[in-house]
């Protein structure tokens, strides 16, 4: 596959630099959902499972909205969908202000199924442009640089939401539950009320930085038509998305690589509090998973494809991911936290390689593959459901629940790096 412009011209920094803050973006957007699901069980009392239609909102999104996105691509472009992307973000977040003033926890996950939306559209066009803006091979390097600033977003909202969100979290709580009549009603109005500047700011920021878009040079990137057989060098018409089976077992590959990604960052502040953690830390520990997934992303940036392939790091990372689950199930104590946290390095390399090998070989259908593989983001509104079913409704041990649904995923993930991301394709 080779990296053209409607111009002609060489691609510059440029591009890297606005998709890489788009991640940033992304990140924040994403992973304010790790803060608000013990911010909603406080205001609104949740159990475990009503509080994961949180990420059931957000991830769902992917599933409906990735292909109409990749229609609207088509017509509209990569630049003026990132621009679309950001203006529905920036409605998404206003939704939640009349949503804390009556306190409708269904309107909140409106406005989280819209930002949800708004994401699916900017990742089916950003990554596929990280992909074909330069060699494949080098995908899964430029697409960890991206993910740096994704993370470091991971990073830093759960210590400024949680900071925000979950201020004397313990302290409130108990007031909630002692209070009656209106001082019970004033203080959830309190409460609630914490969201409305943050995100008033996030939707003025998200709403300028489509306006910067729109009127800086991005050029479009466009894909060949045609694809070589590598083995006769002979150029193959493909006439269906069908005949590519790599492409639907890689978008497996993404839907339990995000189930298991959000397990490690958004419910380990849940599994933190089944530990016995404060409720003010476990908000806080998502920022420990995505510290370990920064860390990842360096490596990756400095190895790949220098000293390994994406495929074998992505082995690599799957091992990492079986171990490390097993031993946040074999320790009881607090420290079992700590292999969770760790899973972020074990995730790390995961979508720079899974994305780059699902949409290999595609040509002309890029952006449709890219689509159904975003689709495949859907994973993390299930996992979550999942685990919270069989700790609450069949009464699986928590530490039991968590290995059951996340261990399979990291063995489908290994399979998918040694033979998946091969069928139907004569690689060497």
């Amino acid at each position: 596959m080779q990296q053209t412009t409607k111009s002609g011209h060489t691609q510059g920094p440029k591009p890297l630099i606005i998709i890489c803050a788009l991640f940033f973006i992304f990140g924040f957007v994403t992973w304010a959902n790790g803060t608000l699901i013990p911010f909603f069980k406080l205001s609104f009392g949740l159990s475990n499972l009503q509080a994961f239609f949180v990420t059931f909102a957000s991830y769902m999104a992917y599933f409906f909205l990735a292909l109409p996105s990749s229609w609207i691509l088509k017509k509209v472009g990569f630049k003026n969908g990132i621009v679309l992307g950001l203006v529905i973000l920036g409605l998404g977040s206003l939704i939640f202000i009349p949503a804390a003033s009556t306190r409708t926890f269904g309107l909140f996950l409106t406005g989280i199924f819209v930002q949800g939306a708004a994401l699916a559209l900017l990742q089916t066009a950003s990554n596929p442009y990280l992909t074909i803006i330069g060699p494949i091979e080098s995908a899964a390097k430029r697409i960890s640089i991206a993910g740096i600033c994704n993370k470091f977003a991971g990073m830093i909202v759960p210590l400024i939401m949680g900071s925000l969100f979950l201020k004397n979290a313990s302290e409130v709580e108990k007031q909630i539950k002692a209070a009656t009549g209106a001082v019970h009603e004033q203080l959830l109005n309190d409460v609630l009320g914490r969201v409305n500047m943050p995100y008033i700011v996030l939707a003025i920021v998200f709403c300028l930085f489509a306006v910067f878009i729109k009127f800086t040079d991005l050029p479009e990137v466009e894909v060949e038509e045609d694809i070589v057989d590598e083995s006769k060098g002979a150029v193959v018409k493909h006439s269906s998305i069908f005949q590519f089976p790599h492409l639907f077992l890689g978008a497996l590959c993404i839907f339990v690589y995000v189930g298991a990604e959000v397990m490690a960052g958004d419910i380990i502040g849940i599994y933190g509090r089944e530990l016995g953690i404060s409720v003010e830390i476990s908000g806080k520990l998502t920022s420990i998973t995505l510290f370990s997934m920064l860390i990842g992303y360096i490596i990756g940036i400095i190895t790949i494809p220098k000293y390994i392939s994406q495929q074998k790091a992505l082995r690599i990372c799957a091992i990492l991911g079986i171990i490390f689950t097993v031993l946040s199930f074999a320790i009881s104590s607090w420290f079992a936290v700590i292999f969770v946290a760790l899973l972020g390095l074990a995730n790390s390399l995961m979508w720079p390689a899974i994305f780059p090998l699902g949409i290999s070989h595609l040509g002309k259908f890029t952006k449709i593959g890219s689509a159904i593989m975003v689709m495949g983001i859907a994973g993390g509104a299930i996992m979550p459901l999942l685990y919270a079913f069989l700790n609450e409704k069949l009464h699986v041990n928590f530490q039991l629940a968590y290995l059951l649904t996340v261990l399979p995923c990291y063995l489908y993930i290994l399979f998918f790096a040694i033979k998946g991301h091969k069928a139907g394709l004569k690689l060497k």
